[in-house]
């Protein structure tokens, strides 16, 4: 699971698939696919692609033609264009690939693929499925709980941003720190920083404490509903509420502070609970 590019990374037999929702569908990193299905590292996986297109091509078949080009995060954590296929397709390019997984592939991308579908329809069941992810890594109820809402009300701020123009990730990026900058005086880059996160992929929000989480909404529900008020359309005007939002919440930190006359900004993280799964699973 992922966050705010929701389960952009699943797992299949431990090897790691990239994922994009795109065109009211899921699409798969083509070059993932090959590597899995081939048992090969990832530049020999994008090697065997492009000789494989290039062979379909000359066969006439529009499968290549098919693929899109988008965004991923690429090894080295870039976003790099990437040939990604939907599931209809990544079944024809599967069919080309001889290899004793391509059945039980099959049946898993069926799975992973109608698994969106099945939560547009049901909302509910994504909010389960994230709820027993978090269950598992041993998180708290309570804690679980704030971040499922949490969840809620930054796609509601992500879905005003996208329907009043921003598009590009950066953009997104920008208006997020201003909201970060605000409340806790810190970038989300800073704060991943100042709680011990090395890795990439490392969620702030999976780490952050309740009275955090808690100030995070403030802020992001503060900057939608101002948002709305203002009507704003423009980079400069998000940019704008995007603080005022932040500073809502910082209010409500720094009075908080002065009652209970210790800091919000914690250090504490939930790192320890990677670990705690890592035993789990080597000793399954």
């Amino acid at each position: 699971m992922a966050e705010e590019n929701q389960k952009g990374l699943i797992v299949f037999q431990d090897r790691k698939i990239r994922r994009l929702w795109y065109n009211n569908e899921w699409h798969f990193s083509v070059v993932d696919i090959i590597a899995v299905l081939t048992d090969q590292e990832f530049q020999t996986a994008r090697k065997y692609w492009n000789k494989l297109s290039q062979r379909l091509r000359e066969e006439g078949s529009e499968v290549v033609t098919n693929c899109h080009l988008l965004k991923l995060p690429a090894p080295d954590g870039k976003l790099r264009e990437t040939d990604c296929a939907n599931t209809k397709s990544l079944f024809r390019i599967i069919q080309s690939v001889p290899s004793k997984k391509a059945e039980p592939f099959k049946i898993w991308l069926a799975e992973v693929g109608k698994e969106r579908i099945e939560e547009i329809e049901n909302p509910e069941l994504a909010q389960d499925r994230v709820k027993e992810y978090y269950e598992l890594k041993g998180y708290p109820k309570d804690w679980i709980d704030k971040r499922i809402r949490g969840i809620a009300i930054r796609q509601d701020l992500t879905e005003e941003w996208k329907s009043r123009g921003v598009q590009e990730e950066k953009d997104f990026a920008i208006l997020t720190n201003e909201i970060s900058k605000a409340t806790f005086g810190k970038t989300v880059g800073e704060y991943k920083q100042f709680k011990g996160l090395q890795k990439q992929n490392q969620n702030l929000r999976d780490h952050m404490t309740d009275w955090e989480l808690i100030l995070t909404m403030v802020g992001e529900k503060a900057t939608t509903d101002i948002t709305i008020a203002k009507d704003a359309k423009k980079f400069p005007e998000l940019k704008q509420t995007a603080k005022e939002g932040g500073d809502i919440a910082k209010n409500t930190r720094t009075e908080l502070e002065q009652k209970i006359g210790k800091p919000i900004v914690s250090k504490k993280n939930y790192l320890h609970l990677v670990e705690n799964k890592k035993k789990l699973i080597e000793e399954r």
